[in-house]
């Protein structure tokens, strides 16, 4: 008798859609604390817990606990809050300008602003980033202009990229932000040649490249890993893990099965599962890493384990495809409401400082938007038509001056 089973593929599917009830109950999450600190120059061999586990500062109390603490003095704090707070104030005013019909396209990052903010306070200034398209916090929180940055989402005329780029594909040289590309997982391989030339040039400064879930699933994310750790170049590899694609959700990628920072498992190198609504945490595991790089012990992989609480950018509606209450849900909560408990609680802050700061940042980002404006919104011609023809070749070869000749520009 043929005892053999018919053959069946697993089609991933989300816990629930669209008026069904959230469900995360399959998600562990351990205790803040709980995860040892090693030494920076550890064998990634004995470092297999700290992929598959979590690492946490903050427990539910706000109180910042375990080996993982970086005991970030109040200044550093108060800057960080501030950074996390001015990044959705940002984001809530673009999002009403493309609405308004004054840009295209925007994308916000609401729920991961710990992510860019805390990393970008944890690396060195001099320090190369590599960003994908949610890391605007990179640029805030190193004190970049914001009128600068609106002016390349309304692509007006002081638009550094000249009409080039879509709306929130920054690039800003001054601060090592590189150019943001609409090709996802370019940046890791970009960032892993970049720090393998600062290597070899003898330099002191590493690259981090950022990418999304399900960017995991594309051949620049292995190619990245391979020749990082083959060469063992000094670069922080981070993985965005905020649960779902545009429409998809992060078990196509394999997150199903095993967690993102696993993959470092089978490269060699060290893989840290972070929660990445910690502002503490992603500090603290970023420090590590850094520290590793700089000491010429090698990259590492970082899995930001977070949640993306506003649609994939303004072309997507998310109710389609999850239920409407779900960001409500999610079980480590808010990264700027548990920074604020925290700080409360040790007293580095308040509720009227908190109420002030917003008041605050609300008019600032009104007073930028109303200088970008002034130099032009969607629609305003940003460059003349000659400008297409400049930063691309260092010396302009003879057939473009041609070119350029017989369109009279």
């Amino acid at each position: 008798m043929d005892t053999k089973q018919p053959l069946r593929l697993h089609v991933p599917e989300p816990k629930a859609r669209p008026g069904e009830s959230p469900d995360f109950s399959d998600i562990v999450i351990p205790p803040a604390g709980s995860l040892p600190r090693p030494p920076c120059d550890v064998n990634d061999q004995i470092m297999r817990e700290h992929a598959f586990g979590m690492i946490r500062v903050l427990d539910e109390n706000g109180t910042a606990v375990g080996e993982w603490d970086p005991k970030l003095d109040h200044d550093v704090l108060r800057r960080g809050l501030r950074a996390m707070l001015l990044t959705r104030t940002f984001d809530e005013r673009m999002m009403r300008v493309q609405r308004q019909g004054k840009t295209s396209f925007y994308m916000k990052c609401t729920g991961e602003e710990a992510v860019a903010v805390a990393q970008a306070l944890a690396l060195d200034d001099a320090d190369m980033l590599f960003p994908s398209y949610r890391q605007q916090g990179l640029l805030i929180a190193r004190d970049w202009s914001l009128v600068d940055m609106m002016c390349q989402i309304y692509n007006n005329t002081k638009d550094r990229l000249k009409g080039r780029q879509l709306p929130i594909m920054y690039s800003v040289k001054e601060k090592g932000f590189f150019s943001i590309s609409g090709n996802l997982g370019t940046q890791f391989p970009q960032a892993v040649g970049w720090a393998m030339a600062s290597a070899l040039k003898g330099d002191t400064r590493i690259a981090a490249a950022w990418v999304g879930d399900g960017t995991t699933a594309e051949a620049d994310f292995h190619y990245a890993l391979t020749f990082a750790t083959v060469y063992q170049a000094p670069v922080i590899l981070n993985v965005v893990n905020n649960q779902w694609a545009i429409s998809s959700f992060q078990g196509f990628a394999g997150g199903e099965q095993t967690t993102f920072a696993a993959r470092a498992v089978g490269y060699g190198l060290p893989g840290l599962r972070v929660d990445g609504n910690d502002f503490l945490a992603v500090y603290a595991a970023t420090r590590w890493a850094a520290e590793r790089a700089r000491g010429n012990h090698g990259p590492t992989l970082i899995e930001f384990f977070t949640y993306r609480a506003a649609p994939h950018s303004t072309s997507d509606d998310p109710s389609a495809y999850r239920p409407e209450e779900e960001s409500l849900r999610w079980p480590l909560g808010d990264p700027i409401t548990r920074m604020k408990q925290h700080m409360i609680a040790i007293g580095a802050w308040s509720e009227e400082q908190h109420t002030a700061l917003i008041q605050e940042l609300d008019e600032f980002v009104k007073a930028a938007q109303k200088e970008a404006e002034s130099f032009g919104t969607l629609g305003v011609k940003p460059a003349s038509a000659a400008s297409m023809f400049e930063d691309v070749f260092k010396e302009v070869p003879q057939h473009l001056i041609r070119q350029r000749q017989e369109l009279g520009v």
